[in-house]
């Protein structure tokens, strides 16, 4: 009788944690954990061979009468990662831009000069080029077939040592954000993937270890949010860079500024847009000069496509602008009127 009453109120016969009926079952949520390692370690141990640590030597502005006390290079250093078997890097345009040295450690810890092919500010995306033997390039894949919620591994090479890696999510696609050139990064994805300063420029790789995007930014007073540029962005760009060492857009040479536009106008012409942008200077002897426009006058579409400001007209003006006749819709006073633009190549990251 004691032993039955052992048995019902789980004595000395109870079986083993984690068994029932003398048989041992898993635990459901060690299994959710062992496939979300195994998904993050196969990721990052198929990657981690193509990241390498960027060392860069970048002249600074002195300030006149410190000139003999202030150093005239500064040091910084970054990731980036090999995306062909030839030695062309994927990196940010902030980590190598006007750099004098650029310096490449490998896997392997052994370290290259390397070539500057090309920067792009407004993207920041750079590639570099080093010659070194039996690299392993990675895969890139595809951002159109990125989903909100899935696994995303963020790695970099910070300290030169060995590669750190981050896991999460993505938080939300085709985000805006701003490059240091002034103009709009599109398509830009958020993540929760922690970032450390010295992984700008690693890839962002979904389980299967195909690369789908470029680590770029992280916004330091916020918990949790981190910013990549689409891999198919960064080919088009590198693409560019490595054919022409820059990527051509067009600009038509004038100032502006984002103004709302009176209601009565808009009412009255039936506009696509509230806003405008509201031309404040020109570039010299610019095309938009040329084109008849005049300051005080609000820009409201390009090429028949609105223009609500000035990024809209960033968007549009395009590298296969330049030199192609394209049309202004433009509100001077009371007036709408048409004017025709021929758009030049920029020279700057910064103009419009």
């Amino acid at each position: 009788m004691r032993a039955e009453t052992e048995l019902l109120i789980g004595g000395a016969s109870d079986p083993q944690p984690g068994r029932r009926d003398g048989v041992a079952h898993s635990d459901p949520d060690e299994d959710v954990m062992d496939a979300y390692s195994r998904a993050v370690i196969t990721a990052a141990e198929k990657v981690s061979p193509s990241v390498v640590y960027i060392e860069v030597q970048q002249p600074i502005r002195s300030r006149r009468g410190n000139a003999q006390r202030m150093p005239q290079e500064t040091r910084g250093s970054g990731s980036g990662f090999i995306f062909t078997p030839d030695g062309f890097i994927l990196t940010n345009s902030h980590v190598v831009h006007r750099a004098r040295k650029i310096e490449v450690t490998v896997s392997d810890g052994h370290k290259y000069q390397a070539d500057l092919i090309g920067d792009d500010m407004d993207t920041d995306l750079a590639v570099i080029r080093i010659n070194a033997p039996n690299l392993v390039p990675a895969y890139l894949g595809e951002s159109q077939k990125i989903r909100v919620g899935q696994l995303v591994v963020a790695i970099g090479n910070p300290y030169g040592f060995q590669y750190s890696v981050t896991a999460g999510v993505v938080s939300a696609l085709g985000r805006s954000l701003r490059a240091q050139s002034g103009r709009l990064m599109d398509d830009v994805i958020q993540t929760d993937a922690a970032l450390n300063p010295g992984n700008s420029g690693g890839p962002l790789v979904n389980s299967r270890g195909e690369v789908i995007g470029v680590n770029t930014a992280m916004i330091l007073p916020a918990q949790g949010i981190s910013f990549a540029t689409s891999i198919d962005t960064a080919k088009f760009v590198a693409s560019r860079l490595i054919r022409d060492g820059k990527v051509s857009r067009s600009y038509i040479g004038l100032a502006g500024q984002n103004v709302p536009l009176p209601r009565r106008i808009v009412r009255y012409y039936d506009l696509a847009v509230e806003n405008g942008i509201l031309v404040v200077s020109f570039e010299g002897d610019s095309p938009a000069k040329n084109a008849g426009l005049l300051e005080g006058d609000i820009i409201i579409g390009f090429d028949d496509h609105p223009t609500a400001g000035i990024d809209d007209l960033h968007k549009l003006l395009s590298e296969n602008r330049i030199g192609h006749t394209s049309s202004l819709q433009v509100i001077r006073g009371t007036e709408k009127l048409r004017l025709e633009v021929i758009p030049q190549e920029s020279q700057r990251g910064t103009s419009k």
